[in-house]
């Protein structure tokens, strides 16, 4: 089944072929894609068009991998949720035509403020990495966060290439480190210039303000981050279990 060499990116036409087959009932929930060789085979391109196609589908939630096993089919049941689970660039959107592209504004070693230094249980020569992106949705700016990470926790993160890829997943398979539980707090709060302009809304605009703090499996902080949400533009999902 090649695709067409005069239409758009293969990569394109390939995630789009494999969405569809997932759409189609095709492939269920936890079901294992092709691999790498047999859907080279099957579309006829090279590896790099698979990867970056796959690459893409992970980040959209569709799909996610396991190390050694291949890639399997995400439960989108399961990626519904926004606020009430890990905060997510890109699974509230899940099942929609939506074109969403996440921007990295900044990814970088500080020193931690106070409050930051509190809720992460940091050290006073601790350090934090700041990694701050706005996500857009058919071209229009709907989320700011401000992400940190304890530094400790996450070498070498500041050199990673985070440009349209999954923080948990990079924090999962590359630092061993996963997301059990988190607190988080939720109020309105008219938008301040700087804010306003990344979301491109009128200074003062009532947004919703998500500040949260996320443990792993040791009871530790591993992320604080504080989020800026455009409610004129969707609803937050909530999914209490």
């Amino acid at each position: 089944m090649p695709l067409d060499r005069n239409g758009p990116p293969l990569w394109v036409q390939l995630r789009d072929s494999l969405l569809a087959r997932i759409a189609d009932g095709g492939m269920p929930p936890h079901s294992r894609l092709p691999s790498e060789a047999e859907l080279c085979a099957e579309f006829g391109v090279s590896r790099t068009v698979v990867r970056e196609a796959l690459n893409q589908l992970v980040v959209d939630g569709r799909v996610y991998k396991l190390q050694g096993k291949g890639s399997f089919v995400s439960d989108t049941r399961e990626a519904q949720d926004f606020v009430g689970s890990n905060i997510s660039f890109s699974r509230d959107f899940l099942g929609r035509d939506d074109v969403i592209l996440r921007i990295v504004l900044s990814q970088r070693l500080r020193a931690p403020t106070d409050h930051e230094a509190e809720v992460l249980q940091l050290g006073p020569r601790d350090k934090v990495v700041e990694f701050d992106r706005l996500l857009m949705v058919d071209g229009v700016p709907r989320l700011m966060v401000y992400t940190q990470l304890r530094a400790a926790d996450v070498p070498g993160f500041t050199e990673l290439h985070m440009h349209d890829k999954s923080l948990y997943a990079t924090l999962s398979q590359r630092y061993g480190l996963s997301i059990r539980e988190a607190e988080r707090w939720i109020e309105a709060v008219p938008a301040r210039d700087d804010i306003a302009a990344m979301l491109r809304v009128a200074e003062g605009t009532p947004i919703l303000r998500i500040e949260s703090v996320s443990t792993g499996g040791n009871a530790v902080p591993v992320e604080h981050y504080i989020a800026y949400y455009r409610s004129d533009q969707a609803r937050l999902h909530f999914k209490i279990s």
